[in-house]
């Protein structure tokens, strides 16, 4: 399933860049919870090698998604404006 990218979402994405670390540095302080906001929460997930995310929608049904740091990056420039989310399992 594919959601579009709230400014929600794309303002995460923002401070992640803004952090301006490696993906070795994320790995080194990884964390399920680093990022919140209202329908978002997650972090980086070193065995994902990616920033894996829980999003809750208006229903406030759970569903995941995970993106890398170039994944990432595009977002936050506005390169990528829909996300893949799954069910929550």
């Amino acid at each position: 399933m594919r959601i579009a990218i709230t400014d929600e979402f794309r303002k995460i994405c923002e401070d992640i860049i803004k952090e301006n670390k490696s993906q070795d540095e994320w790995a080194m302080i990884e964390s399920d919870d680093m990022f919140q906001a209202k329908s978002y929460c997650g972090g980086y997930d070193a065995d994902e090698a990616a920033f894996c995310f829980s999003y809750y929608d208006d229903n406030n049904i759970e569903y995941w998604l995970q993106v890398n740091l170039e994944e990432v990056k595009k977002i936050a420039n506005k390169e990528v404006n829909t996300l893949d989310i799954r069910p929550a399992e």
